[in-house]
């Protein structure tokens, strides 16, 4: 994997199923690709999903904003990168970037908002914020 600069990237490739009539990854594909990213930073960082949700505790999506940049094709290789930051008491950021690999031509820049729920309710998830260092 080379040096990105980014606290943490992931390197995929492009699957044939991924991509649409015009021979580009269709627009819902480059979520799966940042879900992806996503959880394996979570994993990274000793989270669970699995754990926190048998405590309870779910993570979730609130908010996606992606700007696509470039389209990606079949058998393309590509680093999905992760910076996070927390916004508030609840909410966690995710600021992510696809790059087309070798080049590093800028694919996708999305801004991905979550938040923890507990019972139904918003809820501060202190143990998570500890692992992702955003005390």
């Amino acid at each position: 994997m080379q040096e990105t600069g980014y606290p943490y990237s992931v390197e995929f490739a492009v699957r044939d199923y991924e991509c649409d009539i015009q021979g580009v990854v269709n627009n819902a594909n480059y979520q799966h690709y940042l879900e992806h990213a996503r959880h394996e930073f979570l994993i990274s960082k000793g989270i669970s999903f699995a754990k926190l949700h048998e405590e309870g505790l779910d993570l979730i999506v609130t908010r996606v904003d992606i700007e696509y940049k470039y389209p990606l094709k079949s058998s393309d290789r590509f680093l999905v990168t992760v910076i996070v930051q927390r916004e508030g008491n609840i909410r966690i950021v995710f600021l992510q970037d696809i790059f087309r690999l070798p080049d590093m031509k800028p694919v996708v820049r999305a801004r991905v908002t979550g938040a923890a729920i507990k019972n139904g309710k918003p809820f501060y998830p202190a143990e998570v914020i500890k692992k992702l260092g955003l005390e």
